[in-house]
């Protein structure tokens, strides 16, 4: 019997693997490949399951827009429910919109500036530690000083609190988990660590509930203990629990991602780092309130930019929830689909040079962001779009500028960096770079 999908080409695979190997060797590569091959619809065998690309900016829209309800978000990450399931990206239309309503409490605006506060309180004696004119391991570091901030800023708990190192491991368990190649928690194997440390996370998690309904906080979790939508809904202790565990999991890894690409930018063009640098210097010894991070904008096009060049996520699954026919090809409905919205952002129909580092091309005058709806769309976009794309931005903007307060930035060593893209993108090596006092 044909398959549903044998109308739709793909390039040759490998047995029992697929393209698994090939997409987490290079991603970019394989579909710019397919797509030179075939067009904008190829179907890539990824995990032991094919799955139909659709290429362009306006696949991206029809995807991620999905005003017809037609692309599960669960269905697309079905990957990651033994690990995050009930994650507000692991819900679907009315239900997601229910539990988005709800969390929304979370990321209010005087909420924010209560994270701000604390945030840089924790941030700055971090970042006085680092060593200086000594080279070390960006990468890895920051890894670490995202998960001691995010005791802090997520969890209230201060950054020394014994607790800490054993809830770090069993988050970082979890996440090494999501893309182990190996799906059934077998002994020994990534996903089995993973599902031990949800279970000891999740405990955890819910002995802290009673006492932050009872008292409050400025952190994350206290925050989702009490949240309320305009209607007066909230959450049971599992769905808290499920969506936090999420919430660690997104904000953890992306922004460690996030500021090493921007700390690459930084040492490989030392120009941009300058003006960076201008730039802190003008706000002086002022809070890092919303004026301040408002004037950063030569902060945010850089941010802009690494995100084009390197998103978190560029490759964003969905499962159709029926059939549908797109630029003329028939898909049936169970068809596993992904949203290409790393391709659009390297796409010379959007982007001057797009290969090329060129952060002046968010400026007013050029705008190339706007070219099309979904030209950069390193947060998603539709129901979907990234709850937390302000908070993770004002974090950002607070490490640069703690950071610039105090060094400059080079890299450690003279050969080019070369980047993992998935499962998220890492530079090989762990970036070297060197800190030097100003």
């Amino acid at each position: 019997m044909p398959s549903p999908l044998a109308h739709i080409p793909a390039l040759p695979a490998k047995p029992i693997v697929g393209h698994t190997l090939d997409v987490l060797n290079d991603s970019y590569g394989l579909h710019r490949r397919s797509a030179a091959a075939f067009g904008p619809v190829y179907k890539i065998k990824l995990l032991g399951k094919w799955r139909v690309s659709l290429g362009g900016a306006d696949a991206l829209e029809f995807i991620l827009g999905d005003t017809d309800n037609l692309f599960s978000s669960a269905g697309g990450w079905e990957m990651l429910d033994v690990l995050f399931g009930g994650g507000l990206m692991l819900r679907d239309f009315g239900d997601h919109r229910a539990h988005r309503r709800i969390m929304q409490a979370a990321f209010r605006k005087p909420v924010l500036d209560l994270y701000r506060t604390r945030m840089a309180a924790a941030l700055d004696p971090l970042i006085a530690r680092w060593p200086a004119h000594e080279p070390f391991a960006f990468f890895p570091e920051i890894k670490t000083m995202t998960l001691q901030m995010g005791a802090a800023v997520f969890m209230g708990l201060p950054v020394d609190d014994p607790r800490v190192p054993k809830l770090n491991q069993a988050f970082i368990d979890e996440v090494a988990a999501s893309m182990g190649v190996v799906r059934a928690a077998l002994p020994f194997t990534k996903i089995r660590r993973g599902v031990k440390a949800r279970a000891y996370l999740r405990d955890t998690f819910r002995a802290l509930i009673p006492e932050r309904r009872a008292a409050g906080g400025d952190d994350f979790f206290s925050q989702m203990c009490l949240a309320r939508d305009d209607d007066g809904n909230c959450w049971s202790d599992d769905e808290i629990i499920d969506h936090f565990n999420f919430l660690l999991m997104a904000a953890h890894d992306t922004t460690a991602a996030t500021l090493t690409k921007m700390i690459w930018a930084m040492a490989t063009f030392p120009e941009w780092q300058d003006r960076m640098i201008a730039e802190v210097d003008a706000l002086g010894d002022a809070p890092l309130d919303d004026a301040a991070l408002a004037a950063m904008d030569v902060t945010d096009r850089v941010l802009r930019e690494a995100l084009r060049l390197l998103p978190p996520v560029p490759f964003i699954p969905r499962r159709a929830t029926r059939d549908f026919t797109f630029n003329g090809v028939d898909v049936p409905g169970g068809t596993w689909v992904t949203a290409m919205a790393g391709m659009v952002m390297m796409s010379s129909v959007h982007w001057t040079d797009p290969d090329s580092f060129d952060p002046d091309r968010f400026s007013p005058n050029r705008a190339e962001d706007q070219s099309h709806r979904y030209a950069w769309a390193p947060f998603g976009g539709g129901a979907h779009k990234c709850i937390g794309l302000h908070f993770a931005t004002m974090q950002v903007k607070v490490f640069m500028a703690l950071l610039l307060r105090r060094f400059r930035v080079e890299l450690a060593q003279g050969t080019p960096v070369v980047w993992k893209r998935m499962p998220i993108p890492s530079p090989k090596g762990g970036l070297p770079v060197r800190l030097i006092p100003r």
